[in-house]
């Protein structure tokens, strides 16, 4: 079952459960995964994509619910965490901290970098590596910490 015709499963049992706000955070998923299929014309996307697609929805939602706290707004906080946690449960299990820190070793080591000024070729490589595995975030903060020892 591709992502797709799962999401329009889990928004018709939403809607027959009425769910108003889990319907909203897949409806907004579906639509984006909808822009993403009309673009080329060939009505289809790609698995990696559609990760893709996810992630950076995630990332919005996680972002948001940032600066609401900041601003002091529960109201609008609890709605986008309530939708990143609806689309993490599609999105593949991410790495902790100590399996990122040593896939990145690994990778310094491989490239043979050895201080701050070879961070771009690492965090390329880490990038490639990680990609939906690894908030990039934690990625750039472990390359910075282990190139500047």
């Amino acid at each position: 079952m591709s992502l797709t015709e799962k999401i329009n499963a889990d928004i018709k049992e939403a809607m027959k459960a009425r769910e108003k706000e889990k319907l909203a955070a897949l409806r907004a998923i579906k639509s984006a995964l909808m822009l993403e299929a009309t673009k080329d014309s060939s009505g289809e996307v790609s698995a990696e994509t559609e990760m893709k697609i996810l992630q950076k929805l995630h990332k919005q939602r996680k972002d948001a619910a940032a600066l609401y706290e900041e601003q002091n707004r529960p109201d609008l906080l609890e709605d986008e965490v309530f939708q990143a946690d609806i689309i993490e449960a599609y999105l593949p299990a991410q790495m902790n901290e100590d399996e990122i820190g040593a896939v990145v070793k690994e990778i310094i080591a491989k490239t043979g970098a050895s201080s701050p000024a070879d961070m771009g070729k690492v965090m390329g490589a880490a990038m490639g590596q990680l990609s939906g595995k690894a908030d990039g975030k934690i990625i750039s903060k472990l390359v910075k910490e282990y190139l500047s020892n």
